[in-house]
């Protein structure tokens, strides 16, 4: 079972689209009268809280030229999780047939549930600033968004996948005098429901089914008397299509063994 090597990239497609949904968010500064003075798009990264406050103390002194921008947006993985709600018939297969010829078949067990916890980050200095980024996400979940994700390229499975909004909370780290920067944080708790696959076997397509059948086994040298054939009606159909079946059945006499290096009918040796 272990030891062989697969990897599809599930949680890191997760992780990505999850970041995508809040990569274009923008706010607008306006002044009394009501005219835009400021319009920025809101930076996003990857990675933990405690990094970006970490950089805030360190440049502390609003003299300075260089210091980490507010307002910031960050995420970060907090959990993973099996989800036993959701699991699937584990002897079930996914099936795809490949080549030019149609001469292969990949197949796959059902995939496993899981979800991954993921937590955002708004930071900001001024109170509008996080309210406007706030206001951007929240009419989305209710509580769920559903991302469409090519979960199995190879397979060409495209899934949904619910990102529920779990929780919200809010924190000030005003600390100390005037001269020190302030961070409002607003942290948004979600839980993406996604699926992970396991390794993808390939075999060759079957297209023809013979069965010979004999009389008199206890023999020596048993002697055919009937073959039944399968093939698909038509030859030319795949696996993913809607087809018949031809079925032959022939009758013999000459005592012939079919070979299967040949595929011939041979007079077996004494």
């Amino acid at each position: 079972m272990l030891g062989t090597q697969f990897y599809h990239e599930s949680i890191r497609k997760i992780i990505v689209s999850f970041g995508t949904m809040f990569n274009k968010i923008s706010l607008v500064r306006k002044d009394s009268s009501g005219n835009i003075t400021q319009s920025m798009k809101v930076p996003l990264a990857y990675g933990p809280k405690e990094k970006f406050l970490a950089r805030l103390r360190q440049d502390a002194d609003l003299s300075k030229t260089v210091a980490i921008t507010l307002p910031r947006i960050g995420f970060e993985i907090k959990n993973l999780s099996y989800d036993p709600t959701r699991k699937l018939n584990r002897v079930q297969k996914f099936k795809k047939v490949k080549g030019a010829k149609a001469s292969q078949l990949d197949t796959q067990y059902m995939p496993v549930p899981y979800n991954l916890e993921l937590e955002l980050y708004i930071m900001a200095k001024q109170s509008d600033d996080a309210l406007q980024i706030v206001e951007q996400i929240l009419p989305y979940f209710q509580p769920d968004y559903t991302l469409t994700i090519h979960d199995m390229t190879d397979m060409g499975i495209k899934r949904d996948v619910p990102v529920v909004l779990s929780g919200i909370s809010y924190e000030d780290s005003y600390e100390g005098d005037f001269t020190a920067r302030r961070a409002l944080i607003y942290t948004l708790s979600f839980t993406t429901k996604f699926y992970l696959y396991g390794p993808v076997t390939s075999s060759k397509v079957i297209k023809t089914v013979q069965v010979d059948q004999y009389a008199a086994l206890p023999d020596a040298s048993p002697k055919r008397e009937q073959r039944y054939t399968v093939t698909p009606k038509p030859t030319t159909s795949d696996a993913d299509d809607d087809f018949g079946f031809n079925e032959t059945t022939s009758f013999f006499t000459d005592a012939k063994e079919y070979d299967l290096e040949t595929g011939e009918d041979v007079v077996p040796d004494d």
